[in-house]
């Protein structure tokens, strides 16, 4: 079974509102986080501490119970680090 190449496996937040991800290829990528801040579903992570919370589970991002990010999302709308 081959696991799909958008599976998170590690993520280190910034403060400037992005993501060092590391997807299950080994690729590292990073998502600026800066366009969710203004949709209401994502009003938690404005707090600049609670989105330093951000961890790699269940291959994506999650920060409580209630906040995550699809790892699909993640993958398309981040950038390749060269």
């Amino acid at each position: 079974m081959n696991i799909p190449v958008w599976i998170v496996k590690d993520v280190k937040a910034h403060a400037d509102y992005t993501l060092l991800l590391t997807f299950a290829n080994g690729e590292k990528r990073v998502y600026n986080a800066r366009p969710l801040l203004d949709k209401p579903i994502c009003q938690k992570l404005n707090n600049p501490a609670f989105f330093m919370l951000a961890r790699a589970e269940y291959g994506t991002v999650v920060w409580d119970e209630d906040t995550d990010i699809a790892p699909e999302h993640l993958y398309e709308h981040s950038v390749p680090i060269r």
